[in-house]
């Protein structure tokens, strides 16, 4: 099956940026204390039973955060130069090649799934499968978190915006939520949170963390 055009491009943009976007996220968690505790929250509810899978990984820092709390953490993404710089900064753990539209993992494989601002470059269409297969990997009682950024109002559902990178996209997150829970998903919580001042793109950013019907 041929590949989509948005993924190729999106792939061929983080080959090209792997080196700097790896030195300018090295330690993106350091000033962010919400997305520490919503991450700190996912770990709590996913526990340390199975494994937990980081899709869109990069170059593997917020996997090895998750492996810091106490999960057994493995990261995912279509760029084989994101992955090649999350082996070498991280070499303990695990870090894969792989598509989040076909991931190579059996059904029910997992515990939980991160996407951490993964999916903004899917074209909304596509969306739809995407989380339909976080659902597949997902073991009965599993759980993902999603972060993506957000539409200023109700009335637009999807809106591009500017990416460095990909054409990128943002989501109404009472819109997302009811994808989540068209694909089997049902939201637990969610933090919206608002941009800092001196944020360049002045959207909100979301989490959603949902849960695998049992």
């Amino acid at each position: 099956m041929a590949e989509p055009d948005a993924l190729i491009s999106t792939r061929e943009g983080y080959d090209a940026a792997a080196a700097t976007y790896a030195r300018m996220f090295r330690d993106q968690l350091r000033d962010r204390p919400f997305d520490r505790a919503m991450l700190g929250a996912f770990a709590e509810v996913v526990g340390g039973s199975g494994q937990v899978a980081d899709l869109g990984c990069g170059p593997g820092d917020v996997t090895a955060h998750l492996d810091g709390l106490g999960l057994a953490a493995f990261g995912v993404d279509a760029s084989p130069a994101m992955i090649e710089l999350a082996r070498q900064a991280h070499p303990r753990l695990r870090f894969e090649v792989g598509l989040m539209a076909a991931l190579d993992l059996a059904d029910g494989a997992l515990v939980g799934v991160l996407s951490r601002w993964s999916v903004i470059h899917t074209p909304p269409p596509e969306l739809p499968g995407i989380l339909a297969e976080f659902h597949r990997v997902l073991a009965p009682g599993g759980h993902l978190l999603i972060g993506f950024s957000a539409t200023g109002d109700s009335s637009c559902l999807t809106q591009v915006f500017d990416h460095a990178v990909a054409p990128a996209y943002r989501w109404w997150p009472d819109h997302l939520a009811a994808l989540l829970r068209e694909c089997g998903l049902a939201e637990v919580a969610r933090m919206v949170r608002e941009p800092e001042p001196a944020d360049r793109r002045q959207f909100q950013d979301v989490y959603l963390l949902a849960r695998k019907a049992v």
